[in-house]
């Protein structure tokens, strides 16, 4: 039976693709071990940073906080804020261009980074390589859904989950490992090889045409504008909510700018001929369900990542390296089901393997919600290996749904709202857990156990725990409300 998801047939589509291969012939593998090169160097560099802002900020001669944050905030900003309008810009002009010229400033802006004289200008060239990750971000998954028929797209989707998980469990470990032996510079000059070879790969490898906008095609700049500005004002809020004060007038104040200019921005969008965003795309219950599920799955397990190094550190008093070793137990179980998970849904369709993904997660984050302080450090690994587990089962289906739902010539912005949706959900589930558990003495507790300054541990202990439960309920409750979203889908091959 022929089935059909967001108006284009299976056999439709994969005709489309043997067709545009006719020209554009190019083996589905390289292309997969592309999408890799630059998939593992910007995970990679997303998470070799942290580890390594002590020594940026002895370097520079500054405190921790304050300016030196703006190394990791400017680079995630930047890149939220552009994804879609990259998105768009991929389905004028070709993959292949954006995905060069993405490939070529991160590299250029790695190179610039190792070599920054001044903090200031480390931020400003970190924000530059945001530009060149979002333009990977944005079309990675685009490009592997249009080079394998969808009897493998899942499949490809899994693998490259994994070099993600891979590239996000590796980079504290690598960060540390070459601050040590070398200097911070060289966290960021290890990528200047790789984007070579990519770069390389690339030009000899990919034989997508270039396609010229033309005047046929039209970019919308004001709706790129009021798009991206609009995101910016949110991830700022967001991300200094907690710093600054939900209430502060500035806070408050990013959070109207951000409702104004996106309710703008949408009137726009309904008269422009060839907006940024297709909002027809939401009348496919697939695409938009999917969507939402996977909004909310980053929302309600992007908190283990965040609350756990809390739990392990401060109340276990576990140091950083072991804390960092007992979470990898989540990404390599991700990378391991990640592959499997995407060829069942290639077989057998996404919505039960997804919505039993999402609800094995939720069952991870109530395992995770009762731990205690005297846990062993089996206690712990277990549930963060559930935990992965289901993210994993869920993850690749979904994409896999979200990426077959469009027709060809859309494949860009769904990648683009793909990468944007897991952007906005890990740093809202930051900002959530953040305010529970700060706001229920967590993080205040924590901080007095960690100086071991406390007289009588026990209530302290208590407060810590009872703070890190209802933030691990709440995100449980938002993964299961997820499940339901995913199931409202309907069934699709």
């Amino acid at each position: 039976m022929e089935e059909h998801e967001g108006g284009v047939s299976i056999a439709g589509r994969d005709e489309m693709s043997v067709a545009a291969a006719g020209k554009e012939a190019t083996s589905k593998w390289a292309v997969l071990g592309i999408v890799a090169i630059g998939v593992f160097m910007a995970t990679l560099d997303a998470s070799i940073v942290n580890i390594s802002l002590p020594k940026i900020s002895l370097s520079f001669h500054v405190p921790l906080s304050g300016t030196v944050e703006w190394v990791v905030i400017g680079y995630l900003i930047v890149i939220a804020s552009i994804l879609l309008t990259l998105g768009r810009l991929a389905d004028m002009v070709g993959r292949k261009l954006i995905w060069v010229w993405g490939l070529a400033i991160f590299t250029f802006s790695s190179a610039l980074c190792g070599a920054a004289p001044s903090l200031l200008s480390l931020v400003a060239f970190r924000a530059l390589q945001g530009v060149g990750g979002a333009m990977i971000m944005a079309i990675s998954p685009a490009m592997v859904t249009h080079a394998f028929p969808s009897t493998e797209r899942g499949r490809a989707l899994g693998i490259i989950a994994a070099i993600v998980a891979i590239g996000t469990s590796a980079g504290p470990t690598v960060g540390g490992i070459i601050t040590q032996a070398f200097t911070w510079r060289w966290i960021f000059y290890i990528n200047v090889p790789i984007g070579i070879i990519g770069i390389s790969a690339t030009l000899r490898v990919l034989k997508e045409n270039i396609h010229r906008s033309g005047a046929e095609q039209h970019f919308d700049f004001i709706g790129a504008i009021l798009l991206s500005a609009g995101l910016t004002c949110l991830m700022l809020g967001v991300s200094f909510g907690q710093e600054l004060g939900w209430h502060s007038i500035m806070i408050l104040g990013l959070f109207a700018a951000a409702v104004v200019l996106l309710a703008v921005f949408m009137a726009v969008e309904k008269h422009v001929d060839q907006p940024i965003v297709d909002l027809s795309l939401f009348r496919n219950r697939l695409f938009s369900s999917a969507l939402v599920s996977s909004f909310l799955s980053f929302l309600a397990l992007f908190a283990v990542m965040f609350l756990m190094p809390f739990y392990l550190e401060e109340l276990l008093s576990f140091p950083p390296l072991q804390a960092g070793l007992v979470l990898t137990a989540v990404p390599l179980t991700i990378s391991l089901v990640a592959p499997l998970s995407g060829w069942l849904s290639d077989r057998f369709g996404s919505q039960a393997l997804s919505s039993t993904g999402l609800a094995i997660g939720s069952i991870g984050l109530w395992f995770l919600s009762n731990l205690t302080p005297r846990a062993s450090i089996f206690d712990i690994v277990w549930p963060l290996v559930v935990t992965g587990f289901g993210q994993a089962l869920f993850q690749s289906p979904n994409n896999n749904a979200i990426m077959g739902s469009v027709p060809l010539n859309r494949l860009g912005i769904a990648a683009g709202f793909l990468a944007t949706v897991r952007v906005l959900g890990q740093g809202f589930s930051v900002a959530l857990t953040g305010a529970i558990f700060t706001s229920l003495g967590g993080a205040q507790a924590g901080a007095i156990l960690h100086q071991k300054g406390a007289l009588s541990v026990g209530p302290l202990e208590n407060t810590f725990i009872h703070a890190f439960h209802i933030a691990l309920v709440t995100c449980m409750i938002i993964a299961a409300i997820g499940v339901f979203t995913s199931l409202m889908r309907g069934q699709a091959r």
